[in-house]
């Protein structure tokens, strides 16, 4: 089973017993919502869409490209504050324009000492992205929005380069391997902005442990209009 399949799946199952709940009270997505996604992204992980065919081709997959792609800009354009939205786009810029780079830098090495390489070149990708997205963003949806779209933006980047320079080539955004490592670097920076937020709050002696934060309700199978919690930086979180 691919990576990025078991990963979902492993969401999915968190999800429906209710104990990724708090993290999605701070997406402001409803379980319901969270399990649409992942199973969009898992269906649409099985169709692939040709837009251009030469001199470069470019190829985009469903489910690791188009729905990962329009949730985190559904999650910008639905941003509280100006602040988020901006820190969500600058994420996504950050962590593409480091995908990209990595990838020309390990494409190098591994075309002249290909045993060398420590790790699958995905999964460092997905890693940075993921590890970026979070810096850049801090907010659980800024992070989000800044791994996911930071891999789908480094292939695009790819295409850019191989169609500028006339070169035979293709890109696949969110394909093959792409999947896996955009599903795990959108997952890996709402971990971290999970973690660290929550560390922080602690800290700092925020909601105990099984506490929402005042103005946070339930939110088994509802929405949250207008509830918000502090998180790691002090705002908002989304």
């Amino acid at each position: 089973m691919p990576v990025g399949v078991f990963l979902l799946v492993v969401a999915v199952i968190l999800i429906y017993f209710g104990v990724a709940q708090r993290v999605l009270d701070r997406m402001r997505l409803t379980d319901r919502a969270a399990l649409l996604i992942a199973g969009l992204i898992l269906v649409g992980s099985f169709f692939n869409i040709a837009l251009i065919r030469e001199p470069a081709a470019l190829m985009v997959n469903v489910g690791g490209g188009l729905v990962p792609a329009g949730v985190s800009i559904w999650l910008i354009a639905t941003a509280d504050t100006a602040v988020e939205r901006l820190r969500g786009i600058f994420a996504a810029l950050f962590s593409g324009a480091a995908v990209f780079i990595l990838g020309r830098m390990v494409l190098a090495g591994y075309r002249a000492e290909p045993e060398a390489m420590f790790m699958e070149p995905l999964y460092l990708f997905a890693l940075v992205a993921g590890v970026i997205g979070y810096l850049a963003g801090r907010s659980r949806r800024a992070a989000f929005i800044g791994g996911i779209l930071g891999i789908v933006l480094a292939d695009l980047a790819h295409f850019v380069e191989l169609h500028l320079e006339g070169l035979p080539g293709r890109a696949w955004i969110g394909g093959a391997g792409a999947f896996d490592a955009v599903v795990l670097a959108g997952l890996l920076a709402v971990l971290l902005a999970e973690v660290v937020g929550e560390s922080r709050e602690r800290l700092r002696g925020g909601p105990a442990p099984g506490k929402r934060a005042p103005g946070q309700t339930s939110l088994r199978g509802e929405g949250l209009p207008g509830a918000s919690g502090m998180g790691e930086d002090g705002r908002e979180n989304h």
